[in-house]
């Protein structure tokens, strides 16, 4: 059983090795085959295979891809993480072919830790920020509840 100081230096390998070097060799010890985690898509793959098409998805989107961690807080056999990605969209992102424009969003994680491999992953990102920095939201025009965005 590893502890919850080896879960966050998992975890920050995780965004070193995985997300910005697109080791997908290292995924391969890192998470369980049938690891736990959002279906991105109707037809998204599940397990590791799934965690393998999102790191590929977005690092064929962004391919100077840069996630860190801000902060990662331990307790138990879970992993709560608050992260930050930047990158420049230059491929194709959910139809969206690149634009050019540099993204720099936050987002928060929780992996859960079963024998020292990841067995859940649930993640959420600021998805208004980065299509209103891809250019797709219109800045300063939207009105909700009487307050200018």
């Amino acid at each position: 059983m590893s502890t919850p100081e080896q879960n966050k230096k998992t975890v920050a390998n995780i965004y070193g090795i995985c997300w910005n070097n697109g080791d997908m060799n290292e995924i391969d010890k890192i998470f369980d085959d049938n690891v736990e985690h959002d279906q991105f898509l109707p037809d998204w793959p599940k397990g590791k295979e799934g965690f393998k098409t999102l790191v590929s998805f977005w690092r064929e989107a962004f391919p100077d891809i840069h996630e860190e961690a801000l902060e990662l807080i331990a307790e138990g056999n879970k992993v709560a993480s608050r992260f930050r990605l930047t990158g420049t969209h230059l491929g194709d992102f959910y139809g969206i072919p690149g634009t050019g424009r540099k993204i720099d969003i936050l987002g928060a994680e929780i992996f859960e830790f079963k024998d020292g491999k990841v067995v859940q992953y649930f993640y959420h990102e600021d998805t208004m920020g980065l299509f209103t920095q891809l250019g797709l939201m219109p800045v300063g025009q939207n009105k909700i509840a009487g307050v200018n965005s």
